[in-house]
């Protein structure tokens, strides 16, 4: 085991169990105990945002940076990366966490031109590749940073710019290539300047033309390689661009519907973006996976006080329940995963909060699991919900959607009928039952 930079941790995060009162042990989380058919580790498939547990510094928009990182304090910059992976596969082995995730441009500095940039990427692959190697931990995603370099300031896929577009084509070819070199089993696209500050300055119908061209492109260059990853995209209404075009999971949907997408994407749903474009965190879950859309999750949470994305790590049971009950009845994520997408806050400066902050979300999933799980095999809510619907399994609704009946026949049918009876949605009695399962 590399034991470098958190030497403070001499050994996996142990499972202790709920009575637990060390910080550093899981409570809920118990890798390989049987959750239904599966294993938890199978069930939750963990993993690691590079770009803020590795990276992270504790800057925010009103403040520099308040973390010191001895992974981080080389002054040639491929030294520093080098030392960056191996504190991530450090922290990966120490956490128990079977998979991590990065942008191009987390695991490898920018060089003097886009030629060098790529070298650099080539270079730190193959340092990742080792550490994988010798580790056995996997890349569940890759992605592309189309939102850091001034360049992109005003889109990247849909700039106006002809050679920031291409730039953008290129530097997602070479992150393909990236993410494929070291067996991930996703791809991510998230449009962090694919959007407007203005409609005075902006077509539209051209940006949309140019996006669906820079998809469609990675589409076949994936075919091209026969490279069989799951294609993601992660939707968010704005932030850093006043309106993302692809705001939410139904917006997103839309999308690949109208531009003949639809069947080589799915969507990464993050729980803080759900709250930025004013809905759930299970409610964009819950319309992803109606449409069999629901590909891999960003696990974190934001605050309902703040209106930007503070991208804390998820402590809500009832959250964490809601997001196990749609992905245990999609059948799981597939390919996918939960990633933390999620920093440490600022005055968290000490390395070890990278632990308790993990330790916190894996347990809070975990207990969501059991939950879940326990509410559908008891059909505590499903039998209710089955009932709510239940006449339109015979008689005139059976009808009505089976395309049987006219309108006339509808008609005719409700003039001979009495009045229509509301039946309670018993709401409440739903409430106090899952307090009952969670408590």
């Amino acid at each position: 085991m590399i034991n470098r930079f958190f030497k403070n941790i001499d050994k996996p995060i142990p499972y202790e169990g709920k009575d637990s009162k060390n910080p550093l042990a899981f409570k809920y989380y118990d890798r390989n105990k049987k959750v239904g058919n599966k294993t938890m580790a199978e069930h939750l498939r963990f993993s690691v945002a590079f770009w803020h547990t590795m990276l992270g510094s504790g800057a925010d928009m009103f403040g520099g940076p308040s973390f010191t990182r001895e992974w981080r304090t080389a002054s040639d910059p491929m030294q520093r990366a080098k030392d960056t992976m191996e504190a991530n596969f450090e922290f990966l082995q120490k956490c128990g966490i079977d998979y991590w995730c990065f942008h191009d441009r987390d695991i490898a500095p920018e060089g003097a031109n886009f030629a060098e940039s790529c070298k650099n990427l080539e270079e730190m692959v193959g340092v990742a590749k080792k550490y994988q190697n010798e580790t056995g931990i996997k890349l569940l995603w890759g992605t592309a940073n189309l939102f850091g370099n001034a360049i992109y300031s005003q889109g990247a896929g849909s700039s106006p710019n002809a050679h920031v577009m291409a730039t953008a084509i290129a530097q997602v070819k070479n992150a393909i290539d990236a993410t494929k070199e070291l067996g991930g089993e996703n791809y991510v696209f998230w449009g962090g300047r694919e959007g407007y500050e203005t409609l005075i300055n902006t077509d539209l119908k051209k940006e949309m033309e140019k996006m669906t061209r820079f998809f469609q492109m990675a589409v076949d260059y994936k075919n091209k390689l026969g490279y069989k990853c799951q294609f993601l995209i992660e939707p968010k209404p704005c932030e850093p661009t006043k309106h993302q075009y692809d705001s939410d999971a139904a917006t997103t949907l839309y999308f690949l519907k109208e531009h003949g997408l639809y069947d080589h994407f799915k969507l990464n749903i993050e729980a803080n973006h759900a709250t930025l474009a004013g809905s759930t965190f299970e409610h964009e879950l819950a319309v992803a996976s109606a449409a069999g859309k629901l590909g891999s999750v960003d696990a974190n949470r934001g605050d309902l006080l703040l209106g930007w994305d503070t991208d804390q790590f998820p402590t809500d049971i009832y959250s964490t329940t809601f997001a196990m009950m749609i992905i245990l009845d999609q059948g799981g994520l597939g390919t996918g995963g939960l990633n933390f997408d999620a920093k440490v806050r600022r005055a968290s400066n000490d390395p070890t909060d990278l632990f308790y902050a993990h330790i916190g979300g894996m347990d809070a999933f975990a207990k969501g699991l059991l939950v879940a799980q326990k509410m559908i095999e008891d059909k505590a809510l499903s039998k209710f919900i089955d009932e709510r619907y239940s006449s339109h399994n015979s008689g005139i609704g059976q009808q009505i959607m089976s395309g049987k009946a006219t309108m006339e026949d509808v008609d005719k049918w409700v003039r001979g009928e009495k009045n229509p009876v509301l039946q309670s949605g018993r709401q409440e009695m739903l409430e106090n039952i899952i307090n009952s399962y969670i408590s």
